[in-house]
This record gives C-alpha cells, sequence and structure tokens, in this order.
C-alpha cells in the first residue's frame, strides 16, 4: 500500500518493515509507537525485541524444533538457541516427566507428592 502511494519516491531495500517511502525504520521512532500501542491497549512495557524472544518460546512450547527456531531467528549455530532457550526446555521436560508420571501411577497421589515409579517384574 506505502509503495503504490510513495510511487516514484518508493526506495526499495528488500525490508519486510520499512517507513512510508521505503526506508529502513529508525529504531527510537520505533520504540515510541511500540510502547504508544501497548499504553494504548493499557498493557505493561516490554522492549520490542522480547516479541522475538516471546515468538521463539511459543513454538518451542508447541514443538517446533529447535533447529527451526534457530534458522528462524538466524542464530548461526545452534548452540546460541538452545543456550538461550534452555530453561523452556527444562520446563518441557518437567511437563513430558510429569506426563509420563500421570500415564504410569495411580490417580490417588497428591500433585506435590514426588513421582512414583512403576514396578516392573
Amino acid at each position: 500500500m506505502e509503495r503504490k502511494e510513495a510511487r516514484a519516491g518508493w526506495k526499495d531495500n528488500a525490508l519486510v518493515f520499512t517507513t512510508p517511502a521505503g526506508g529502513p525504520l529508525d529504531p527510537a521512532n520505533l520504540t515510541r509507537r511500540f510502547r504508544s500501542l501497548l499504553d494504548h491497549a493499557r498493557l505493561r512495557r516490554i522492549r520490542f525485541h522480547d516479541l522475538r524472544h516471546s515468538t521463539a518460546t511459543l513454538l518451542l512450547e508447541q514443538g517446533v524444533d529447535l533447529v527451526v527456531i534457530k534458522e528462524l531467528l538466524g542464530h548461526a549455530h545452534i548452540g546460541v538457541t538452545a543456550g538461550v532457550y534452555a530453561h523452556v526446555r527444562l520446563h518441557l521436560q518437567r511437563r513430558a516427566i510429569d506426563a509420563l508420571d500421570d500415564a504410569l501411577c495411580p490417580a490417588d497421589h497428591g500433585p506435590d507428592d514426588p513421582p512414583v515409579a512403576p514396578v516392573v517384574r
């Protein structure tokens, strides 16, 4: 839409988010506008960059492979992605262990009781 309106004044920089003339966004203006939107929606203030982290966390929690998330984030090495999102992976591992516990243990134990290993003979 902006490209049509700018016509000859459009600068094609192959950017996803641009100024009305196609140029790169000024980080200060982006931050100011983002804060304004958060305030208008009565949401707590977060950094714009936090949206990137939230997206990656949600994808990981939905079972998207870490390699795919690494590619989306543009990390050069999987170790960077794994390190940054290790806390999420630990949380997912805990949920998996709890699900296995629910499947193997009787329903009469409380949620705070330690997991009980079934006897296998």
